[in-house]
């Protein structure tokens, strides 16, 4: 599933790029966005959930979590 929402960048901090969205500012990392990306350029963001990454790490915790009460 995806979902796409539009921001514009307000600053830079540093390595953070400070990004309006929905009236509301989130830091982000400054390397997600391109090169050219400058102070009021409108960006897309898309965020995708990563379901193998998700379920690889999901039994990952299992079995950690096995191994720490294993009696």
């Amino acid at each position: 599933m995806k979902r796409k929402v539009k921001g514009i960048i307000d600053r830079f901090e540093g390595d953070i790029a400070v990004v309006e969205i929905d009236r509301k500012t989130h830091d982000l990392p400054k390397a997600i966005f391109p090169k050219e990306a400058d102070v009021g350029d409108v960006v897309i963001i898309e965020v995708t959930i990563d379901k193998k990454e998700t379920e690889k790490l999901r039994k990952e915790i299992e079995e950690l979590m096995n191994e720490v009460w294993e009696d």
